[in-house]
């Protein structure tokens, strides 16, 4: 059956067919949504709680163990993990891949009802989660800045408006705010003026909570009318609160203003912003999943004057960080890459075949099979990244081969003097089946991804499908449009040639003279040819083991992320100056474009984050780790506090754990928390000793200072006072207690009191705080207890339910994540652990370690998929054998040229092995398949048809792996944005065609004459007739 006679005969309607195609995959092509990466769901949910004042260990203890308790019981939970700090709990979750995320959410919302009455009583509010996907980074920062207006009413002004609007922006998903907190009224009681009026804490907050009301009050109407009744129950500015009646002396009011100084502030003085040298309110944006990146920012950017107009004069509304610049160039270099991938191929085609108008058939079913692959993208969600591109610009070398296997067979039968339409009927028909083998089977190496799971099927799918689709297309486009064009552009060749003809049609001769001499030699010495395959089988081993091994190439986005960490219970107030330091010192670097980051804030008094953002590459000239590495150099030495940098990447991993200050984190967990404090320090000081590793980031110092009030509870029972009254005191005076609320039309403020700070410097101050017996009387805390200091934890950690300490780190340069990962195990091992704590990798690390154990494996099944789509195609054990037979030589160019350039192997030099695998092949189904229908079809010999088939098909053989390495060539000379992900692949696909092309040409013969015998061999053995009219093919 000859599949392309139809669209032979009919010229005008594979035309329009194609056509057709075209316009398909031009509308989708529009329609893409543009992102560096591949959508990538990491289902994770974070659960927040608060509890202002409580300390870490309250927090741990009943907040965060009850909650994970509950959430312990639901399927599906990947890693489990929480942090307590003063006054607050973050429990994250991340749920298997396949896990839906929003019946996962609905778990989740029933767990912490059923936690309710676990959880301390004092709670204002329930805790609420959110639905986040770690994996993606925010599209962009803005700043709020004024020299008139505080930073309370900078964050209301972007709660209120900007938050709101920019929420509605077609794309926008979540949008953030730090920098500060809303506004509010403090008060600041002065202790001892209370006890001078004989006044507690409590009447105070009683007496505030009382006059600050906001209830329905109902109506009253008449037979014609109704009135609403209104009251000045609501108290709106600090003015408002000051002559608040808080208690008679001697028939005298005592005012609020009389024992407290009352201000309109924030709702959390320790929470600071930044933008450059200003003060700032933070506005971070992140995108909805499968938003078009540049879209979404170009709709934001559009709608920023729009918000500037409403806001104050003396406001500003800067861009702090905005990731699209990046994505453009990277984005446009790979569009450009594409293109030259594009001329390269269509100038191999010309120049061996020396003929314009043959050269412009091929050249015709690049653009035709990669327009239409566009709508197979869109159809499928997908979205236009540095990986889809990548697969774009791969294809180019692969949809041109089977035009190329037509064109050629074709142009041989017109050469012999056949009619240019019978040649065309004839060529086609033999060729069919040759390009189902290869297409089919390449396509079964890129499908079988999609059955691996875990984050390689996530990161490769659209690789992967993409890729397959061009095939496909391509295919469709060879037996349909191919055929047509060479029956009406080919003529037979004229008497005379001009000079490229003439060059090229020698070249050809030379080649196939020279390789006709160096076959027969080979075939005359078989066992030392498949003595040099099985030592590329043994290489291939030994390079896989010593080549150098990472997860992803480091990317250069331009963007940094920076972690201060502070010692354990540093203050505020201390916190900031150092900061500053580290603020000035990275925004002096001449890479650097602008800083922004804040202090303080959920993240504790003694953290602070920095979002640095570089200059275009162009400008800078060194890569963002070399940028690294020089502010490294010159930061100025900074007692009690550490900067760490570390580079942006796309792809960001370990989300179901606390924020990394570095690329990768080891974890240590115990059932047993003093075994865990015994062992954590000297972990860490193993780590700090390997060369292998740089910018350790971990708790170190004795603890932050705390006070522990030892109450006499025999004496506070006989005065009649209690701990809850103790602890109700406590909290009053030293939690920044939110007492009220204000209700606004816009938003919602709280009433925030606190003793004055002054009072809060000093564990001594606390024997001023009075107590109520049960008398009335009014008694000092030191009358029933005494105060001891100590020093604890300033947040506990937990992962799995069990108490665990973090380590982060960054590799030294030229080290390579399993070399450092070794490294930590021989460390580990040599310090000897006990069994009661546990430790291991997470985040990235702990990614590559699964990986690394897949890898195998995952090789090892795409060469299963080929063999079996083979043997089904060609009805035969045997022939799939042969074919495969060419793969180790492709595997020994692609890891020589990575271990020999001083590369590391990472996915995407994995991806790269699974590409040789599917294009490696071809050459040798191209030979089996011709040598085959001359067994059958002439009755030659095994040795007569493998000889011819190989100098037959020499030609298109040569032509389809040039095509495909200057496919791939684009890639590897790549410098701009981005880059650092396309190099891995071209150097490896190179690699691997350059050598492979060199061997397979001579041991793919042997091996079919070898194999060949044995069939036979085992044939007569089991007495079946092995006549070639016997054999069928598909």
């Amino acid at each position: 059956m000859n599949l392309s006679g139809p669209f032979i005969k009919r010229p005008v309607a594979t035309m329009l067919l194609s056509l057709a195609i075209m316009l398909l995959g031009g509308v989708s092509f529009g329609l893409l949504p543009v992102s560096p990466l591949p959508q990538m769901d990491f289902p994770v949910i974070v659960v927040q709680a608060s509890l202002p004042g409580a300390s870490p260990e309250v927090m741990a203890s009943t907040v965060a163990t009850p909650l994970e308790r509950s959430f312990g019981a639901i399927a599906g939970v990947n890693t489990m993990s929480s942090r307590s700090s003063q006054g607050s709990t973050r429990v994250i979750l991340q749920f298997d891949l396949d896990r839906d995320i929003n019946g996962a959410a609905r778990e989740v919302q029933a767990a912490i009802n059923a936690s309710r009455n676990l959880l301390p009583s004092g709670m204002r509010s329930m805790p609420t989660y959110k639905k986040v996907n770690p994996s993606q980074a925010p599209i962009m920062v803005l700043s709020l800045t004024s020299d008139v207006l505080e930073k309370g009413q900078l964050y209301d002004l972007a709660s209120t408006i900007l938050s709101q609007s920019l929420s509605q922006v077609p794309g926008v998903g979540e949008v953030q705010i730090g920098g500060s907190s809303l506004p509010a009224v403090r008060i600041e009681l002065e202790p001892q003026l209370l006890n001078q009026y004989g006044v507690a804490l409590d009447d105070v907050r009683n007496a505030i909570a009382n006059a600050n009301v906001r209830r329905p009050k109902g109506s009253v109407e008449d037979d014609q009318r109704l009135w609403q009744i209104q009251a000045n129950d609501q108290l709106e500015k600090a003015k408002d609160y000051e002559p608040l009646i808080i208690h008679y002396n001697n028939g005298s009011p005592l005012r609020l203003k009389d024992v407290a100084k009352v201000t309109d502030g924030v709702e959390d003085r320790y929470n600071s912003g930044f933008f450059n040298d200003d003060a700032a309110v933070l506005l971070v944006i992140n995108r909805q999943a499968g938003a078009n990146i540049i879209e979404t920012v170009n709709q934001i950017k559009a709608h920023l004057p729009a918000l500037q107009a409403v806001l104050p004069a003396s406001v500003k509304l800067n861009l702090a960080m905005d990731r699209s610049p990046v994505i453009k160039a990277t984005l446009h270099e790979a569009e450009m890459t594409l293109l030259i991938a594009v001329a390269l191929v269509i100038l191999v085609v010309f120049l061996f075949l020396g003929n314009f108008r043959a050269s412009l058939i091929p050249t015709l079913a690049v653009p035709v099979s990669l327009v239409g692959t566009f709508a197979v993208m869109y159809l499928y969600g997908f979205s236009l990244n540095n990986l889809s591109l990548m697969a774009l610009i791969l294809a180019t070398g692969l949809v041109v081969d089977d035009a190329i296997v037509v064109l050629e067979n074709i142009s041989r039968h017109i050469d012999e003097g056949v009619a240019p339409m019978k040649a065309a009927y004839l060529g086609a028909q033999e060729v069919g089946f040759t390009l189902l083998s290869m297409n089919v089977s390449l396509v079964a190496v890129f499908l079988s991804i999609l059955f691996m799971g875990g984050i390689i099927e996530s990161l490769f799918r659209e690789f992967s499908i993409t890729l397959a689709a061009s095939i496909v297309v391509s295919l469709v486009v060879s037996l349909t449009l191919t055929p047509m064009l060479c029956a009406r552009w080919l003529k037979p060749q004229a008497p005379t040639e001009n000079r490229l003809q003439r060059g090229s049609r020698q070249a050809n001769e030379w080649m196939v003279k020279h390789y006709a001499t160096s076959l027969d030699w080979v075939l005359r010495h078989p066992r030392l040819t498949l003595f040099s395959l099985f030592l590329t089988i043994g290489v291939n081993v030994a390079l896989y083991v010593v080549v150098p091994k990472t997860f992803l190439p480091q990317q250069d986005t331009g963007q940094l992320i920076g972690f201060i960490r502070g010692d354990d219970g540093l203050s505020f107030s201390v916190m900031q100056p150092k900061m500053e330091t580290f603020r000035r010192a990275v925004l002096k670097d001449p890479a650097v474009e602008s800083v922004a980051g804040f202090i303080g804030g959920s993240n504790g008094t003694n953290n602070a984050f920095m979002l640095v953002r570089l200059k275009p590459i162009k400008e800078r000239k060194l890569s963002a780790q070399k940028v690294i590495e020089r502010i490294r150099k010159e930061m100025p030495k900074v007692p009690g506090a550490q900067l760490m940098l570390m580079a942006d990447q796309d792809l960001q991993f370990g989300g179901g754990r606390e924020q990394q200050s570095s690329q990768y984190s080891y974890i240590l967990q115990s059932g047993d928390l003093a075994s865990l404090r015994e062992w954590y320090p000297k972990v860490v000081t193993a780590l700090k000793a390997l060369p292998e590793l740089t910018a350790i980031d971990a708790r170190e110092g004795r603890g932050a200072a705390q006070v522990t009030l030892v109450v006499d509870r025999d004496q506070a029972k006989r005065l009649g006072v209690d701990m809850d009254m103790v602890t109700s005191v406590l909290n009053n005076a030293y939690s920044q207690r939110q007492i009220s609320t204000i209700y606004d039309s816009l938003n919602q403020y709280q009433v925030v009191m606190e003793v004055n700070p002054k009072y809060a410097q000093d564990p001594i101050t606390l024997n001023q705080v009075q107590v109520i017996t049960a008398a009335g009387a009014r008694i000092p805390l030191s009358a029933i207890a005494h105060y001891e200091n100590s020093l604890e934890n300033d947040r506990v950690s937990h992962e799995g339910q069990f108490a665990s300490e973090s380590i982060s780190f960054d590799m030294a340069e030229g080290v390579t994540v399993e070399q450092g990962g070794a490294a930590i195990e021989r460390a580990i091992a040599k310090l000897g652990l006990p069994e009661e704590v546990v430790a291991k990798m997470a985040g990235t690390a702990d990614a590559f370690a699964a990986t690394q154990k897949s890898q195998p494996w995952m090789i090892l099944g795409s060469l299963l998929a080929v063999y079996l789509v083979l043997g089904v195609l060609y009805e035969s054990y045997v022939h799939p054998l042969t074919i495969l037979s060419t793969l180790p030589s492709a595997g020994v160019g692609a890891l020589l040229s990575i271990y020999v350039l001083g590369q590391e192997f990472s996915l995407i030099s994995l991806l790269g092995l699974f590409l040789l695998i599917g294009v490696v092949k071809k050459n040798a189904i191209l030979m089996i398949d011709l040598a085959l229908q001359l067994e059958r079809q002439q009755g030659m010999s095994p040795l007569e048809s493998i000889r011819s088939a190989c100098l037959l098909r020499l030609r298109p053989i040569l032509m389809t792996t040039l095509a495909a390495i200057l496919g791939a060539v684009p890639l590897l000379l790549s410098s701009a944005e981005g880059a650092e992900m396309r190099q891995p692949l071209g150097l490896t696909i190179i690699g691997g065609l350059i050598f492979s092309q060199v061997l397979t040409l001579f041991t793919t013969p042997v091996v079919y004459l070898y194999l060949d015998r044995l069939r036979h061999r085992v044939n007569r053995w089991r007495g079946v007739r092995t006549d070639a009219a016997l054999e069928t093919s598909l």
